[in-house]
């Protein structure tokens, strides 16, 4: 059920909960084959994450297992986007990795969270959408929460908590995430 500002919301012990807990076991499924293979098995990588996702990958997919996802048929990656090990995306709000984007290891992508309110967390999932923009680069052990844009061209450093969108042409980082500068084609490293 969206809530009409794209947001996505699922009530326990309802038809949506049930058809999510199937994608879910539908994803474990995938993900456990992804898992057993190795860098040298990118074709059959490819293979199986376009099965996840429900569209064939371009042939520049690059992914190392190992990978987790809690659905993945609301993933949808662009060309040249690598996928480096260990990363989890939970995308029950929808996940859009466009061309050339690069992820780290251990980087966790969450678009699922749960209300604030005690007597409401298990009763109710909501999914936020997350877009990562052309030409990203998420360091190590970033985490981006639901509900974000990740401006084109931007990094965010290593271990940073996104909680609110990244401007495009930025350094953004820490715990919450903030810019830390500008980056472009005329500044020197």
């Amino acid at each position: 059920m969206s809530n009409g500002d794209g947001n996505k919301i699922i009530y326990s012990r309802t038809p949506e909960s049930a058809a999510m807990l199937a994608n879910v076991k539908r994803a474990m499924a995938i993900t456990a084959a992804i898992n057993r293979l190795t860098f040298n098995d990118a074709e059959k990588i490819r293979d199986l994450f376009s099965q996840l996702i429900g569209k064939k990958v371009d042939e520049s997919f690059l992914l190392i297992p190992p990978f987790y996802t809690a659905g993945g048929d609301e993933i949808r990656v662009g060309r040249n986007v690598f996928v480096n090990q260990n990363c989890t995306f939970y995308d029950l709000g929808g996940l859009d990795i466009a061309d050339d984007v690069m992820i780290g290891p251990n980087v966790s992508i969450i678009t699922a969270g749960h209300p604030l309110e005690p007597s409401q967390r298990r009763a109710v999932t909501i999914g936020k959408p997350i877009a990562i923009e052309r030409n990203v680069w998420i360091a190590a052990g970033a985490t981006i929460i639901g509900g974000v844009t990740v401006g084109e061209n931007s990094v965010v450093a290593a271990g940073a908590v996104v909680t609110k969108d990244v401007p495009p042409n930025t350094l953004a980082g820490g715990n919450p995430a903030r810019v830390i500068r500008s980056i472009g084609e005329d500044l020197k490293e």
